[in-house]
């Protein structure tokens, strides 16, 4: 069978796209305090290159898990041996790769498409491989759309499909490369990723890939140490798999989730695999460039099942195995101006001896590299990677955002050969006139926000009114200049008070630990009250600054709609309980609060449970220790509101 590409359509039960938020990420990216055993490589790049901000992005925290069938675009590559569908809607995911003469599913395809608060940004799905470019975390395009085309391989013969983007915060040019050579038993991946800049820029990578969880499915990499985190306690190295008397390995036996990044030598083959009972599973490996690799799992308590039912829906679980450009996810690499950086990757079905899979863990490494050295030998990765290149004009399949073209059309961004941007969209048009015409139109909401140097000069020298100047401030924080941001919103108030430029001097003000914020986001609140982002925000700063009888007011007028989302629910049960309303609190907790982008690490939910049964028992008197500790005896957390990844 020759190898061929099609467009196809994936139906399943999936809620609605997540919508952008008005409001833009003033917050940046947080790094765990220290890492045990650090050499001086890893410490120089894990204090390098975390973002101040986020911006210009917003938030994109617009879903619900309200599902049902649809049907979404895939691009589907397929030879004789195995069949990979794309996502290009969804940051361009692979979405599952089955190994054809057996029928079996490589990839944890979920079962579902359902966002939740995992990402950048917020919205995050669990599944299938997810290319990751940008900031410690996961990428602000995971839940965006990515262009597409149809090209020819470097051979003439074989079609590839190509997925790219501008990535904003960076401002890099990300292209990924996927083609199925004939009776290839290996997908591969090229990424290449473009620095057009001049300077030098902080680069973070890690292709995260979802597999099956199940009993006897053991992790292999080729690495005796690893540094490790439990979510409990800093990053530290060491010896794997065996630690306290489990072997890591094996995930199904490890109760709390975990992150091991494996410390591979220097010399040695890029590679990691999830193997079954059998033997045999999916791996991945890559050229060297590609240099870290990790295991991720939820752990088997109580939280971790709760946090695979929220993501892939009952009886479906998956661990991940990755691969990034650094040893951790903690660092940034500094990337040169001009610069292109490119690799390789390559998935498959390994199919190793399980006796040998499954017995020491250097007979298991040993038995794994093997068997990937018959799948796919180091020397054709390299062939791959050193064949680089297209053929024929590009039939596009997909688009994109129209970022790079108003980058482009700005004078900030070269046109790059194989990428044609298209056309600026709706949401760039306002920036569009600004170039064209110097004046940037009024609107509210505000146009999205942008970034660099080039919009930073023209906003300088916009005429003042209150749109301008709101985003002078928000160009200026990007930058670091967050006394020049405070000054360019001040004058937008004092031109006209808006919602949004209240906002941005509360969220600066709370992120520099510089004063009371809740009157500023009460007063956006007011002016805007269909805005549900600044409804949440203003109640949260109230019940921050000790001011629930506040809170609960508002929650009070607020339309029926809005009162029923989970967090405003959540809140509620929050601010009745410091304001001393334990009837309320708890008719709320009895409820069955569901708060649909409840953040991964969020502990709101058992601890609003648990200081409510605690306030209960102790009646009018303080909340000793002894108390609490019974109230957690007497009242054990729900299942639906156990989320917790440290128990």
């Amino acid at each position: 069978m020759t190898s061929i590409l099609r467009c196809d359509t994936l139906r399943l039960p999936a809620a609605e796209p997540p919508r952008a938020s008005p409001l833009p990420i003033l917050h940046g990216t947080r790094v765990r305090s220290g890492i045990v055993g650090a050499d001086a490589e890893m410490t120089a790049q894990i204090g390098y290159g975390q973002p101040r901000s986020l911006l210009p992005y917003t938030m994109q925290d617009g879903y619900t898990r309200a599902r049902r069938e649809r049907e979404l675009p895939v691009v589907v590559l397929e030879n004789s041996l195995l069949t990979a569908a794309f996502l290009p809607a969804y940051g361009g995911r692979l979405w599952s790769l089955v190994h054809r003469p057996s029928g079996r599913e490589l990839l944890h395809r979920n079962p579902i498409l359902q966002p939740a608060n995992l990402a950048l940004r917020d919205a995050w799905l669990a599944g299938g491989v997810e290319w990751n470019l940008g900031a410690t975390g996961h990428w602000p395009l995971t839940c965006e759309p990515l262009h597409a085309v149809r090209l020819v391989g470097p051979d003439g013969v074989t079609p590839m499909l190509r997925m790219y983007e501008f990535e904003r915060m960076r401002r890099l040019v990300l292209q990924l490369d996927a083609w199925l050579p004939e009776d290839s038993p290996v997908l591969f991946v090229r990424v290449s990723i473009h620095n057009p800049a001049p300077v030098m820029t902080p680069v973070y990578w890690w292709s995260n890939i979802a597999v099956p969880e199940a009993p006897g499915v053991r992790v292999v990499a080729p690495a005796a140490r690893a540094h490790h985190f439990d979510y409990a306690a800093e990053l530290r190295v060491v010896d794997f798999p065996l630690l306290d008397g489990l072997d890591r390995s094996y995930t199904d036996e490890v109760p709390r989730a975990a992150d091991y990044f494996f410390e591979i030598p220097a010399g040695e083959r890029r590679w990691i695999a999830a193997l079954d009972a059998e033997g045999r599973g999916l791996v991945q490996t890559s050229t060297d460039r590609l240099r870290g690799r990790k295991l991720f799992h939820w752990g088997t308590g109580r939280g971790g099942r709760r946090w695979q039912e929220w993501l892939s829906g009952l009886g479906s679980r998956y661990l991940e195995i990755q691969a990034g450009l650094a040893r951790t996810q903690l660092e940034h690499l500094p990337m040169p101006g001009e610069t292109t950086w490119t690799w390789v990757e390559a998935y498959g079905l390994l199919e190793a001896d399980p006796d040998r899979v499954h017995a020491s863990w250097s007979e298991a490494r040993s038995a794994a590299g093997e068997a990937l050295d018959r799948l796919v030998t180091r020397e054709s990765l390299e062939s791959e990677l050193a064949r680089a290149g297209s053929a024929g004009t590009p039939i596009t399949l997909a688009h994109g955002s129209g970022w790079a073209a108003l980058e482009v059309a700005a004078g900030g961004l070269p046109e790059l050969p194989g990428l044609p941007f298209g056309d600026v969209g709706e949401e760039q048009r306002p920036w569009a006139e600004l170039v064209g015409s110097g004046r940037l139109p009024i609107s509210d909401p505000p146009a999205a926000p942008v970034t660099g140097p080039r919009w930073r000069a023209l906003l300088e020298a916009h005429p003042a009114d209150w749109h301008a100047r709101y985003h002078l401030g928000l160009v200026r924080y990007a930058d670091g200049d967050l006394e020049g941001a405070r000054a360019a919103w001040h004058e937008s108030l004092d031109l006209q008070r808006t919602p949004w430029t209240l906002r941005c001097l509360a969220e600066s003000a709370r992120l520099a630990e510089t004063g009371p914020q809740a009157d500023l986001l009460v007063e956006a609140h007011t002016l805007a009250p269909a805005v549900l982002e600044l409804t949440v925000e203003s109640l949260r700063a109230l019940l921050a600054e000790d001011r629930p009888a506040e809170a609960l007011t508002i929650i009070d007028a607020l339309p029926d709609d809005q009162r029923a989302i989970g967090r405003i629910r959540l809140t509620e049960a929050q601010a009745a309980l410091a304001a001393g309303d334990l009837g309320r609190a708890g008719a709320v907790l009895a409820a069955d609060i569901e708060v649909d982008n409840l953040r991964e690490g969020e502990i709101s939910l058992d601890a609003v449970w648990f200081a409510y049964h605690a306030r209960r028992l102790a009646g009018t008197g303080p909340v000793t220790q002894e108390i609490a500790e019974r109230a957690r005896r007497e009242n054990p957390l729900p299942d639906r509101y156990d989320f917790r990844m440290q128990e």
